[in-house]
């Protein structure tokens, strides 16, 4: 019983093992964007904006505070009582409630609220940002492995290749058909192919941490990738080239930062207009000399000590020693500052999204020719293999043939990959999540 159920569960559990054993693009992105440490960071400081909001909110509401003070005197001291020197010791306490608000401050609050809430938008999309970039970083590194993997398979299939024609031509040469310099010449072939092998592996191996790193995977742990259903659609599915740039992250960060500079320097500029605000409170004392027993009780003198009081304050800024007319240019500059990276921002993705979509339909109109390619030198292979075995041709031709279809099956395979990471930037600069099904 117990073998049948453990089978059950093998037989269950095994499809799911292996479908996690093989890594597809969208998953690792979207393995990346939950793990990564800068996207990790960017949802921090996107905390610290809200924050920064919730304070600016909070500068509307009335600021209250109590106090309680304790004081012993000893030695000559002013009797509270009769206000005259008296040397006797005496402990008195004193007990406040205070509560002030801002009426009017030059409109600062409003503008640093403003200035919050445009902060606030900054961290939302610097963070989307930061997910989109995280996700590009390493749809690269995805690209860089999955091609150093399809390198590794074309690798091995040549040895194979080798392996089996290198058995071909000993037997030939048995037979009197081909003589010991064409072994030896196919003999270097095999030790070719078998360092290739070897090397290839040895940069995928380097892909793969990288890649590892990229998505903050362990690195001690497998990861397998499928190339076979990594493909890119027609450009024509998109009809032309992309103008929705306006939702880019990255140019809604350098939008936001705009804004955000613009309200602070509204609210330094609120520093020289007067301020007034408004405060209330009550207090009461009570006192007590020390070895006496003709003081009030402590509750009736809570009572009668008990004052409130009202007040309003009119500040008016004269001159502090030109503090305020150097924060308003300071905060003015940060805004021009701000403006001209947007300016510039716009026209750097511009640029970018056109050379994104000239070398998407580049590679793809590439992969069409590529196929054609391989395909003849295919054909071409197999027909300089043939006339080996037949002796109409050299080790040489042959060597060259292999090498030329290997070089083509090669770019091939960089060019289809090569589409697919256009393809997502092209996705990008349209302002699309690309690491989102």
């Amino acid at each position: 019983m117990k073998q049948l159920i453990l089978g059950i569960t093998v037989f269950f559990c095994a499809p799911e093992v292996q479908a996690q054993a093989v890594w597809t693009m969208q998953q690792c992105m979207q393995y990346a964007v939950k793990h990564n440490h800068e996207v990790k960071r960017a949802e921090l400081e996107l905390d610290n904006y809200q924050a920064g909001k919730t304070a600016a909110i909070g500068r509307f509401l009335p600021e209250i505070d109590a106090r309680v003070g304790a004081q012993y005197n000893f030695g000559r001291a002013i009797d509270p009582e009769t206000n005259i020197y008296t040397d006797v010791s005496t402990f008195s306490n004193v007990y406040s409630l205070q509560a002030s608000l801002p009426v009017f401050d030059g409109f600062s609050r409003i503008h640093a609220l403003r200035a919050a809430k445009a902060s606030v938008l900054m961290g939302q999309s610097a963070f989307r940002q930061k997910q989109n970039q995280t996700a590009l970083s390493v749809l690269q590194a995805y690209a860089n492995a999955a091609y150093y993997e399809g390198l590794v398979r074309m690798a091995g299939e040549k040895v194979e290749e080798t392996t089996l024609l290198l058995r071909q031509t000993r037997v030939l040469e048995e037979v009197g058909r081909k003589s010991s310099a064409d072994v030896a010449q196919v003999e270097s072939q095999k030790a070719e192919a078998d360092y290739e092998l070897t090397h290839q592996q040895n940069l995928l191996a380097s892909a793969l941490l990288e890649l590892k790193k990229g998505m903050n995977y362990p690195l001690t742990d497998s990861l397998r990738l499928t190339i076979d259903e990594v493909t890119a659609r027609d450009a024509r599915d998109y009809g032309s080239l992309p103008t929705s740039r306006n939702l880019v992250p990255e140019l809604l960060v350098a939008q936001y930062q705009m804004q955000a500079s613009k309200h602070e320097w509204h609210q330094a500029r609120s520093a020289i207009l007067p301020t007034l605000s408004f405060s209330a409170g009550l207090n009461t004392t009570y006192f007590h000399t020390l070895h006496s027993d003709d003081a009030q009780s402590f509750r009736s003198q809570l009572k009668n000590n008990m004052g409130e009081y009202l007040g309003f304050t009119l500040s008016i800024p004269l001159f502090n020693r030109l503090q305020t007319a150097t924060s308003i240019r300071r905060a003015k500059n940060n805004y021009r500052i701000a403006c001209e990276n947007y300016a510039q921002k716009q026209l750097e993705l511009e640029k970018l999204a056109r050379e994104a979509w000239q070398d998407w339909q580049g590679y793809l109109k590439q992969t069409e020719q590529m196929l054609q390619k391989v395909e003849a030198d295919s054909i071409a292979y197999q027909l300089t293999r043939r006339q080996f075995e037949e002796g109409l041709s050299t080790a040489i031709d042959l060597h060259t043939t292999s090498s030329q279809l290997l070089k083509s099956k090669a770019t091939l395979l960089q060019c289809r990959l090569m589409a697919i990471v256009k393809e997502q930037l092209v996705r990008y600069y349209q302002g699309i999540a690309i690491w989102t099904e």
